[in-house]
C-alpha cells in the first residue's frame, strides 16, 4: 500500500513543497529513504522505528521505502520525521483516520514519540501563509515563533500519539487562535551614551545614524570610547516592531541560534572578531547558511579593527551594503538572505593606534600609515555614509559631571520624531522605503533639493576633495537626515556643511 504526505523544506528563506511517499513491499524487512537525503535525514529511520514503538504501534516487517519527491530537490534536516512516521502508520493501516486534513506535516520525533522543534519553522510557516488555504502541523515547542502569522492554520502537537489521536477524533480540526498582541522585550542597553566621557562630535554623528539607517565608520586612538559609542547604538534606535521581529527571527531560526521560544525580543547586535573567516561572516557552506550579516538583519553589526578584517571578507560587504541582501551560489545549493543592517565599524588611525595622540608618540612611518588605511578601499569606504574621528580625551572632559551628558531615551526621542517624519514621507512610495538611506536615484532627486546656497557648498566640496557620484549621493541623504532631525522641510546649507565634514577621510585624501 502507499500512502503519501505532504511536507516541506527550505531554499533560502522560501519554502518548497515535499511529497512524501511511503511503500510497504513484501519482501526481507528494511527501511531505505531516497530522494536525494543528506545524513540528518537517511537518519530518520532509526527514529522513525523507536518512536512508532514507543508510542504502542508495531513497525511493519516489511520493505519500507520512502521517496522525498521531487528527487532532485536536496533534502537537509529532520523536519521530516513526522511525516514518514505517519506515512508509515497510515500505509501499514495501523491508524485509520475519520479524516485527511489537507495540510503540511513538520517535526523531528525524539526516540520516545515526543516531537522536537525544528529549524526554519517561522520562514517556512511565513512562506505558506502567502499561499492560499495553507495549514501546517508542527512542533508545539514552534508554535510561538510562528503564531503571530496570519493566512496560516496552525496544528501543533507534543508528540506522535497526539495526532495520531487528532486524527482519529470526530469532528473539523480546530486550528489555534493566532496571537494578535504582540510586546517587544524590555531595553537592555549595555551601554547609555551619558555614560560616555567627552566625544560630542561621534555622539552626533551616532545620532545621525539611527536617525536615518547610515552606516558609521569611528577613527581613533585607543581608549577613546569607540567600543562604547558602538554598544550604545542600540538603545537610540527606533522601537522593536513585530514586522522587524518576524524579518530578524526568521534568519536566527534557520541558523539555529534563537536563544529561546518565540521572537527576538530586540535588535540583534552581532560583534564577530576580526579574524572571521569570509564564509561565517557572509555566510556560506555546502548547502548555504546565513552568515554573521544576515544574523544582524534589522540590527547592528559592529566590526571593530577593521582593518584587520580579512581582504576578501571586507570587500564582499559591498553588494549587501548597497542591496540588503547576499546571494551565495554554493555547488550543492542557491540561497538568497537578507542582510539589511547597520554597519558600524571602528579602527586605529595607524598601525600603533596614536596618531595624532596629544601625549603619545606615533611611531608608524607614513607608509605603514598609509599601507594600514589602505587595507580599507575606495568603493568600500563610499559605501560608508558617515566617517568620523574620535580625539584622546583631556582632563576636564574625564572629570565631567555624568549629570550634565545627554541620556540615550533623550535622543532616541529624537531619532523615533526623524523617523516618524521619513515614514510619513515615503508613505506613498511605489517600492517600500525605511529610512533616508536607502533612497534610490529617482527619490533621492524628489526629496533631497537643497538650496542654492547649498548647491554652492557641495559643488566647491565635488571639486576640491574629488567625491565619487556614490560619495555625493550619500552626502546628499545625510543632509536629509541632519534636517529631518531638526524637522526642516528643506535642506539648508549648514545641513550640506554638517554632511560634508562627515567624510573625515576623503576630506584627508584617507591620510
Amino acid at each position: 500500500m502507499i500512502a503519501k504526505i505532504e511536507s516541506a523544506c527550505l531554499i533560502g528563506l522560501e519554502a518548497a513543497r515535499v511529497q512524501v511517499e511511503v511503500n510497504l513491499a513484501k519482501g526481507m524487512p528494511s527501511f531505505s529513504i531516497v530522494g536525494l537525503p543528506d545524513a540528518s535525514v537517511r537518519e530518520a529511520k532509526d527514529r522513525v522505528v523507536a518512536a512508532i514503538r514507543n508510542t504502542g504501534f508495531e513497525f511493519p516487517s516489511r520493505r519500507v521505502t520512502v521517496n522525498l519527491a521531487p528527487a532532485d530537490l536536496r533534502k537537509e534536516g529532520a523536519c521530516f520525521d513526522l511525516a514518514i512516521a505517519v506515512g508509515i502508520l497510515m500505509a501499514s493501516e495501523a491508524i485509520s483516520p475519520k479524516r485527511w486534513p489537507r495540510c503540511l506535516w513538520l517535526g523531528e520525533l525524539a526516540l520516545d514519540g515526543s516531537i522536537r522543534p525544528v529549524r526554519g519553522a517561522l520562514p517556512l510557516a511565513r512562506s505558506l501563509s502567502r499561499q492560499a488555504n495553507s495549514a501546517l502541523v508542527l512542533p508545539s515547542g514552534n508554535l510561538e515563533e510562528v503564531s503571530y502569522l496570519s493566512g496560516i492554520k496552525l496544528f501543533p502537537f507534543l508528540n506522535l500519539l497526539g495526532v495520531v489521536q487528532w486524527l482519529h477524533a470526530d469532528g473539523a480540526p480546530e486550528p489555534v487562535v493566532r496571537n494578535t498582541v504582540w510586546k517587544p522585550g524590555a531595553e537592555v542597553n549595555l551601554v547609555d551614551l551619558s555614560e560616555i566621557k567627552g566625544q560630542v562630535m561621534a555622539k552626533r554623528a551616532l545620532e545621525i545614524s539611527a536617525a536615518g539607517g547610515h552606516n558609521l565608520l569611528m577613527i581613533g586612538p585607543p581608549g577613546t570610547g569607540k567600543s562604547m559609542l558602538a554598544q550604545a547604538l542600540p538603545g537610540i534606535l527606533p522601537s522593536w516592531t513585530l514586522q522587524d521581529a518576524l524579518d530578524a527571527t526568521q534568519v536566527h531560526s534557520i541558523a539555529g541560534v534563537l536563544q529561546g521560544p518565540g521572537l527576538l525580543p530586540r535588535r540583534p547586535y552581532r560583534s564577530p572578531h576580526h579574524s572571521v573567516s569570509a564564509v561565517a561572516l557572509l555566510g556560506g557552506g555546502d548547502i548555504p547558511a546565513p552568515g554573521e550579516i544576515s544574523l544582524a538583519h534589522r540590527g547592528v553589526l559592529f566590526l571593530d579593527e577593521l582593518p584587520e578584517f580579512r581582504r576578501d571578507a571586507l570587500e564582499a560587504l559591498r553588494q549587501p551594503l548597497e542591496q540588503g541582501t547576499i546571494h551565495i551560489h554554493r555547488a550543492r545549493g542557491r540561497a538568497t538572505y537578507p542582510s539589511d543592517f547597520l554597519l558600524i565599524a571602528a579602527m586605529n588611525p595607524c598601525p600603533c593606534g596614536y596618531r595624532g595622540h596629544p601625549k603619545k608618540e606615533c611611531e608608524c612611518s607614513g607608509i605603514k600609515i598609509q599601507k594600514y588605511v589602505g587595507k580599507i578601499s575606495g568603493p568600500l569606504l563610499d559605501r560608508v555614509d558617515l566617517q568620523v574621528e574620535l580625539t584622546a580625551l583631556n582632563v576636564e572632559e574625564l572629570f565631567e559631571n555624568k549629570k550634565e551628558a545627554e541620556s540615550s531615551a533623550s535622543v532616541k526621542a529624537r531619532v523615533e520624531h526623524a523617523r516618524a517624519i521619513q515614514e510619513e514621507r515615503y508613505r506613498n512610495e511605489k517600492y517600500s522605503l525605511r529610512d533616508n538611506a536607502h533612497l534610490w536615484p529617482r527619490a533621492l532627486a524628489r526629496y533631497c533639493a537643497f538650496t542654492s546656497e547649498g548647491e554652492t557648498i557641495l559643488k566647491a566640496a565635488v571639486e576640491r576633495l574629488g567625491f565619487s557620484a556614490r560619495a555625493f549621493d550619500r552626502i546628499r541623504k545625510v543632509a536629509r537626515t541632519i534636517a529631518d532631525l531638526e524637522a526642516s522641510k528643506t535642506i539648508e546649507a549648514r545641513h550640506i556643511a554638517e554632511a560634508i565634514h562627515y567624510r573625515c577621510l576623503d576630506r584627508q585624501v584617507r591620510y
